[in-house]
């Protein structure tokens, strides 16, 4: 018995490893790739986009950077992007931004556990939330999760 336990956790070790190393190989320094993957109204993706600006608005003040958003065919890009809007930040989306001091902001949208999971992304700070859907929109379902990643010249 106990040489069928050994025999099962290497290639559970090794699994987990992978995905860890999975995880830190994404999409370059800091960020996620932009990606929705989980069905939403136009009702959710706005309730949702809203509260998310909301909170990143609480953490890099509007006025004080332009976004540079990547263009996306879903519902919550353009809801991001007018919610953005609506509070007050100057958004890029495909203009050419050589030489101007902009943030990178990058998105998730993603099912898990009934509800979906969303995360806004930036160098400085990292958002993630659940939500549940309805047909009137979108409730927060957990608390927000802020991650702070310090500057590089940071000591």
């Amino acid at each position: 018995m106990c040489a069928i336990n050994s025999l099962l956790r290497l290639p559970s070790a090794l699994v987990v490893l992978a995905m860890l190393a999975a995880c830190q190989t994404m999409s370059g320094p800091g960020l996620i790739r932009s990606e929705v993957t989980a069905e939403l109204t136009p009702e959710s993706a706005n309730a949702i986009a809203g509260d998310m600006v909301g909170r990143l608005a609480e953490q890099v003040g509007p006025g004080t950077t332009t976004i540079e958003l990547r263009s996306s065919d879903t519902l919550f890009g353009p809801a991001l992007e007018a919610a953005l809007r609506e509070w007050g930040y100057a958004v890029v989306t495909d203009q050419a931004t050589e030489g101007t001091a902009v943030t990178p902001l990058a998105y998730s949208v993603d099912p898990f556990e009934g509800g979906v999971l969303v995360r806004l992304s930036t160098i400085q700070v990292e958002l993630t939330r659940m939500y549940t859907l309805s047909a009137t929109g979108a409730t927060p379902a957990s608390p927000l999760s802020v991650m702070q990643r310090g500057s590089e010249g940071a000591s």
